[in-house]
Protein backbone atom coordinates (compact mmCIF):
# COMPACT_ATOMS: atom_id res chain seq x y z
CA UNK A 1 0.00 0.00 0.00
CA UNK A 2 1.33 3.36 -0.74
CA UNK A 3 -0.07 6.66 0.80
CA UNK A 4 -0.47 9.72 -1.62
CA UNK A 5 -0.10 13.48 -0.29
CA UNK A 6 -0.71 16.62 -3.36
CA UNK A 7 0.96 19.11 -4.52
CA UNK A 8 0.13 22.43 -6.24
CA UNK A 9 1.59 24.03 -9.46
CA UNK A 10 4.58 25.40 -7.61
CA UNK A 11 5.52 22.17 -6.46
CA UNK A 12 4.07 23.37 -2.55
CA UNK A 13 1.77 20.82 -0.90
CA UNK A 14 -1.81 21.53 -1.82
CA UNK A 15 -4.42 22.71 0.84
CA UNK A 16 -6.42 19.81 0.09
CA UNK A 17 -3.69 17.71 1.15
CA UNK A 18 -3.29 15.61 4.14
CA UNK A 19 -0.17 15.43 6.29
CA UNK A 20 1.19 12.75 8.23
CA UNK A 21 3.52 9.68 8.79
CA UNK A 22 1.62 7.48 6.71
CA UNK A 23 2.59 9.85 3.47
CA UNK A 24 4.87 8.33 1.10
CA UNK A 25 4.98 10.68 -1.64
CA UNK A 26 3.37 13.42 -3.38
CA UNK A 27 2.01 14.00 -7.21
CA UNK A 28 0.07 16.93 -8.31
CA UNK A 29 -3.07 17.09 -7.43
CA UNK A 30 -4.36 20.93 -8.17
CA UNK A 31 -5.71 21.77 -11.73
CA UNK A 32 -5.75 18.41 -13.20
CA UNK A 33 -7.37 18.04 -16.23
CA UNK A 34 -8.81 14.55 -16.50
CA UNK A 35 -11.76 13.19 -18.83
CA UNK A 36 -15.48 13.65 -17.58
CA UNK A 37 -19.13 12.59 -18.57
CA UNK A 38 -20.69 13.23 -22.26
CA UNK A 39 -16.78 12.88 -24.06
CA UNK A 40 -15.60 16.04 -22.16
CA UNK A 41 -12.76 17.41 -19.97
CA UNK A 42 -13.22 18.73 -16.12
CA UNK A 43 -10.55 20.18 -14.53
CA UNK A 44 -10.34 18.75 -10.64
CA UNK A 45 -8.01 19.34 -7.39
CA UNK A 46 -7.87 16.43 -5.03
CA UNK A 47 -5.72 14.10 -3.87
CA UNK A 48 -7.66 11.56 -5.90
CA UNK A 49 -6.15 13.10 -8.96
CA UNK A 50 -2.92 12.43 -7.30
CA UNK A 51 -3.23 8.92 -6.78
CA UNK A 52 -4.56 8.25 -10.20
CA UNK A 53 -1.06 9.69 -11.21
CA UNK A 54 0.63 7.41 -8.67
CA UNK A 55 -1.23 4.49 -9.93
CA UNK A 56 -0.72 5.62 -13.49
CA UNK A 57 2.97 5.49 -12.41
CA UNK A 58 2.64 2.04 -10.17
CA UNK A 59 1.21 0.52 -13.90
CA UNK A 60 4.06 1.67 -16.08
CA UNK A 61 6.88 0.57 -13.53
CA UNK A 62 5.04 -3.18 -13.53
CA UNK A 63 4.78 -2.59 -17.34
CA UNK A 64 8.32 -2.26 -17.23
CA UNK A 65 9.65 -4.63 -14.71
CA UNK A 66 6.97 -7.18 -14.48
CA UNK A 67 8.15 -9.44 -11.61
CA UNK A 68 9.14 -6.64 -9.69
CA UNK A 69 7.71 -7.17 -6.54
CA UNK A 70 4.85 -4.33 -4.65
CA UNK A 71 7.54 -3.88 -2.12
CA UNK A 72 10.05 -2.91 -4.90
CA UNK A 73 7.51 -0.87 -6.97
CA UNK A 74 7.18 1.42 -4.12
CA UNK A 75 10.73 1.51 -3.37
CA UNK A 76 11.79 2.74 -6.79
CA UNK A 77 9.01 5.36 -6.40
CA UNK A 78 10.21 6.49 -3.48
CA UNK A 79 13.69 6.28 -4.07
CA UNK A 80 13.38 8.28 -7.18
CA UNK A 81 11.40 10.96 -5.83
CA UNK A 82 12.09 14.30 -6.02
CA UNK A 83 13.16 15.50 -2.14
CA UNK A 84 10.84 18.73 -0.86
CA UNK A 85 10.26 20.19 2.32
CA UNK A 86 13.05 19.18 4.49
CA UNK A 87 15.62 16.62 4.26
CA UNK A 88 14.70 13.03 3.94
CA UNK A 89 10.79 11.64 5.01
CA UNK A 90 8.60 14.39 6.01
CA UNK A 91 5.15 14.10 7.51
CA UNK A 92 3.90 17.10 4.70
CA UNK A 93 5.65 15.64 1.27
CA UNK A 94 6.72 11.90 2.43
CA UNK A 95 10.24 11.20 -0.04
CA UNK A 96 8.93 13.85 -2.02
CA UNK A 97 7.25 14.01 -5.96
CA UNK A 98 6.89 11.08 -7.95
CA UNK A 99 9.68 11.67 -10.54
CA UNK A 100 8.02 9.24 -13.25
CA UNK A 101 10.99 9.35 -15.48
CA UNK A 102 13.50 8.24 -12.70
CA UNK A 103 11.10 5.91 -11.27
CA UNK A 104 11.90 3.58 -14.72
CA UNK A 105 14.98 4.74 -16.11
CA UNK A 106 17.59 4.88 -12.50
CA UNK A 107 19.33 2.08 -11.29
CA UNK A 108 17.46 1.98 -8.04
CA UNK A 109 19.42 -1.06 -5.74
CA UNK A 110 16.63 -3.51 -4.14
CA UNK A 111 15.45 -3.20 -0.35
CA UNK A 112 17.90 -3.61 1.69
CA UNK A 113 21.14 -2.92 0.27
CA UNK A 114 21.53 0.45 1.86
CA UNK A 115 23.10 3.59 0.24
CA UNK A 116 25.88 3.99 -1.91
CA UNK A 117 27.08 6.34 0.81
CA UNK A 118 26.26 3.94 3.65
CA UNK A 119 28.95 1.72 1.96
CA UNK A 120 31.85 4.07 0.39
CA UNK A 121 34.62 3.60 2.60
CA UNK A 122 35.39 6.52 4.87
CA UNK A 123 37.90 9.15 3.75
CA UNK A 124 41.27 8.57 5.55
CA UNK A 125 43.16 11.72 7.32
CA UNK A 126 44.62 14.06 5.30
CA UNK A 127 42.27 13.66 2.16
CA UNK A 128 39.57 15.70 0.81
CA UNK A 129 35.87 14.71 -0.88
CA UNK A 130 35.00 17.19 -3.44
CA UNK A 131 31.28 17.05 -3.81
CA UNK A 132 29.48 18.54 -6.82
CA UNK A 133 26.62 20.63 -6.07
CA UNK A 134 23.73 21.30 -8.69
CA UNK A 135 23.19 24.97 -9.99
CA UNK A 136 20.10 26.61 -8.62
CA UNK A 137 18.03 24.54 -6.42
CA UNK A 138 19.42 21.39 -7.92
CA UNK A 139 15.23 20.29 -9.45
CA UNK A 140 14.80 22.04 -12.40
CA UNK A 141 15.88 18.90 -14.46
CA UNK A 142 13.58 16.44 -12.20
CA UNK A 143 10.58 19.58 -12.60
CA UNK A 144 10.96 19.40 -16.34
CA UNK A 145 10.90 15.41 -16.79
CA UNK A 146 7.77 15.29 -14.30
CA UNK A 147 6.43 17.51 -16.54
CA UNK A 148 6.92 15.92 -19.95
CA UNK A 149 6.15 12.90 -18.22
CA UNK A 150 2.35 13.93 -16.63
CA UNK A 151 2.39 15.58 -20.62
CA UNK A 152 2.72 12.55 -22.30
CA UNK A 153 0.16 11.12 -19.86
CA UNK A 154 -2.29 13.53 -20.66
CA UNK A 155 -2.12 13.25 -24.43
CA UNK A 156 -2.18 9.36 -24.15
CA UNK A 157 -5.49 9.51 -22.50
CA UNK A 158 -7.18 12.37 -24.80
CA UNK A 159 -5.95 10.01 -27.84
CA UNK A 160 -7.72 7.01 -26.46
CA UNK A 161 -10.78 8.57 -25.46
CA UNK A 162 -10.89 10.48 -28.84
CA UNK A 163 -10.16 6.65 -30.43
CA UNK A 164 -12.89 5.04 -28.49
CA UNK A 165 -14.96 7.85 -28.84
CA UNK A 166 -14.91 7.61 -32.90
CA UNK A 167 -15.46 3.69 -33.10
CA UNK A 168 -18.40 4.14 -30.89
CA UNK A 169 -19.99 6.50 -33.02
CA UNK A 170 -18.97 4.29 -35.94
CA UNK A 171 -17.00 7.35 -37.90
CA UNK A 172 -14.69 4.19 -38.67
CA UNK A 173 -14.44 4.11 -42.49
CA UNK A 174 -15.46 0.89 -43.80
CA UNK A 175 -12.52 -1.55 -44.40
CA UNK A 176 -11.22 -1.34 -48.30
CA UNK A 177 -11.38 -4.23 -50.27
CA UNK A 178 -8.77 -4.84 -52.87
CA UNK A 179 -9.45 -7.21 -55.83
Amino acid sequence: MIAVGGVDRLGQRASVSVTGPEIDVVAPAVDIFSTSIDGKYRRGTGTSNATAIVAGAVALIRSKYPYLPASEVVHRLTATAIDKGPPGRDDEYGHGVIDLVAALTADVPPLGFGSATASAPAPTAGTTTAVAEPAGDGNGGATTRGLVTLGVIVAAGGAWTFIARRRRRGDDPPPRISR
